[in-house]
């Protein structure tokens, strides 16, 4: 199996598209919670679907499933999202269902707004509850490039001073370390006074 993502950043649909295109994508699965945004409006829902419908590039919101907020008060802890307890939702793991059954038919990337997938829960959350031997993750960079999950992984030890070849911890260990340091700094936090919703 494999597996593409993918941040808009403020690419225009035409070379967000062409970006696509030249990776052979042909489902887009928008997992932000939110599919809008006031900077990049090109973005939001019904403009991104009908841009993809031009490029004949099949579209799919799984932010209900997949995205980085929750409506569960249980996935908060002191007002920040807590990413291991909403992979552990019922909602999550069904969207994980969905994207495996995808896969199967179509070449898949994921959609957030985050240019770097260092910074964006499609890899801290998603791809690490992906990652395994069955699958090949791979991120579309803002140049077009490709870069491959396990490079990121790596990245992300080097951007978080983590030694892959500590002493008292296999290298597994500190990868896992790693996401969970990353997604503590990543995760969605409610403004003050802002309730779950």
């Amino acid at each position: 199996m494999e597996l593409f993502t993918i941040g808009h950043s403020v690419h225009t649909v035409e070379r967000f598209a062409e970006l696509l295109k030249e990776h052979e994508i042909n489902a887009l699965c928008d997992v932000r919670s939110s599919p809008y945004s006031r900077f990049t409006p090109q973005f939001n829902l019904e403009s991104l679907k009908e841009g993809m419908a031009k490029h004949r590039i099949l579209y799919l919101y799984l932010g209900a499933e997949l995205g980085p907020r929750s409506s569960d008060p249980f996935c908060y802890e002191n007002g920040k999202v807590q990413y291991k307890r909403l992979a552990d939702k019922d909602i999550f793991q069904q969207g994980l269902s969905r994207l495996w059954k995808g896969m199967a038919t179509y070449r898949i990337a994921l959609l957030c707004a985050e240019k770097d997938p260092l910074t964006c829960h499609r890899m801290i959350l998603i791809c690490r509850n992906l990652r395994g031997e069955n699958i090949l993750i791979r991120h579309i960079l803002e140049d077009g490039s490709l870069e491959d999950n396990r490079d990121t992984e790596k990245r992300l030890m080097k951007l978080l001073k983590i030694d892959p070849a500590d002493l008292f911890s296999t290298e597994e260990e500190q990868i896992q370390r790693a996401y969970d340091l990353q997604g503590e700094k990543i995760a969605y936090t409610l403004e003050e006074g802002q309730e779950v919703i």
